[in-house]
């Protein structure tokens, strides 16, 4: 399986599941879409090697300057990142995979953003996709909720909107971690509610991944 210099990601091990099924490698051109701080960005990075190259796309300017950042600290040259909203996605040349996370839970038009997605990669080429069942989780037995979200819930309509936007779906798949106390798990949670469950049991949101590829 592809190491995915992702250490403290809980959601490393479908990422990692996802790019082995489709045979990501030395070369590729990519962009992570929603790349916030950039950790995925330079993940991939550091697969694809200075023959590749990554575009890291986001609507806040501010990640601009985080990814560069992470970027050059990785010695990952090969890294570039571009301010635009993922509704309006276009990019200078064709890619081989498009990959966003978290990114269609928030935006107006889940669909829109996959058919841009799968707009920018080459014929036969991939999109993957991983959003959460937000709902699914428990914090103590009691269901999460992220009323910030318009989609919290997407990943449970994920592969049929995919084949929405025009794209083959060739795997899908849901993946949770749960923990209890002290813990990658509980500091997970904590980072992204801002209130720390303590000892409680935690099961995270089901994470479903879809790889899918881009028609002929």
């Amino acid at each position: 399986m592809i190491e995915l210099g992702l250490r403290n990601d809980v959601y490393r091990r479908p990422l990692a599941t996802a790019l082995d099924r489709l045979g990501l490698r030395e070369g590729w051109r990519c962009v992570d879409v929603g790349a916030g701080g950039g950790d995925v960005t330079v993940a991939l990075a550091e697969v694809v090697g200075r023959d590749g190259r990554v575009y890291a796309v986001d609507a806040d300017p501010r990640a601009r300057d985080e990814v560069a950042k992470a970027a050059a600290a990785s010695g990952q040259a090969q890294v570039v990142a571009i301010t635009q909203a993922a509704e309006e996605l276009l990019l200078p040349e064709p890619v081989d995979l498009a990959f966003c996370r978290f990114v269609l839970m928030h935006v107006l038009d889940p669909v829109v953003v996959l058919r841009r997605m799968g707009a920018c990669v080459r014929a036969n080429g991939w999109v993957v996709a991983q959003e959460p069942v937000t709902s699914a989780g428990r914090v103590g037995g009691r269901p999460l909720s992220m009323p910030g979200a318009r989609h919290p819930d997407v990943g449970a309509r994920l592969p049929a909107l995919v084949a929405e936007a025009g794209l083959e779906v060739v795997d899908a798949w849901a993946e949770s971690q749960a923990g209890a106390g002290p813990g990658p798990v509980r500091d997970y949670l904590a980072n992204l509610t801002e209130v720390d469950p303590g000892d409680e049991p935690v099961v995270l949101p089901p994470l479903v991944t879809v790889v899918a590829r881009r028609p002929a």
